[in-house]
């Protein structure tokens, strides 16, 4: 099962060496208003808000991260339903719910910068682990590449709720404040404030 087998926080701490550490992630956000594509498309979504985390996910979520690419001149790419296999021993392997990298239209996985998980069961707290093993498979990946990238950003979210993350080394900076799509100005704000540290 790999990823999905990280459920608490003490499996990082004890598998990972990884430390969760909750901190103010974010100064000076600059909001971004969304497109009136998206403006509609987040209206339907909630259509679908009752329905299962896969449909949220392509009903919110997706449009999200295409929105976030659009933004970026085609600086990034996604991935939806990927696998990552790093390291099985460890299990760091599996498939990934997305993945943001920093190549644009590529095939693979290749120089990792973000990863999203959607939270099981509506709850944030239980993605944080799987997120977390992400994140640290992600730093893996660019350090066998050889990619001089020394933090990894990472997000679970409902759809409705989303929280970021950032890996550097094994401290994992978890944001004390959550954003919410009633208002996707500031998430795409926040994404936009990620990105930019990797340009």
């Amino acid at each position: 099962m790999g990823y999905s087998n990280y459920k608490k926080n003490s499996q990082i701490e004890e598998k990972l060496g990884i430390v969760p550490i909750k901190k103010k992630l974010f100064q000076n956000i600059k909001p971004i208003q969304p497109s009136e594509w998206l403006k509609t498309t987040l209206l339907y979504s909630e259509l679908a808000s009752s329905q299962n985390e896969k449909t949220k996910s392509e009903a919110i979520v997706q449009p999200i991260l295409i929105e976030v690419i659009n933004n970026n001149n085609n600086f990034i790419t996604y991935f939806s339903g990927s696998n990552m296999d790093v390291d099985h021993k460890k299990e760091l392997n599996g498939e990934c719910d997305f993945v943001i990298t920093k190549n644009f239209n590529r095939m693979d996985i290749k120089t990792p910068i973000f990863q999203i998980v959607e939270a099981k069961d509506h709850n944030i707290k239980l993605g944080i682990p799987q997120c977390a093993a992400q994140m640290f498979a992600a730093n893996m990946l660019n350090k066998k590449n050889k990619e001089n990238i020394d933090f990894i950003y990472g997000c679970v979210t409902t759809g409705d709720d989303w929280l970021f993350m950032k890996l550097c080394e094994k401290d994992l900076f978890i944001d004390k404040k959550k954003y919410y799509i009633v208002e996707p100005d500031n998430i795409l704000g926040v994404f936009q404030k990620i990105i930019d540290k990797f340009k």
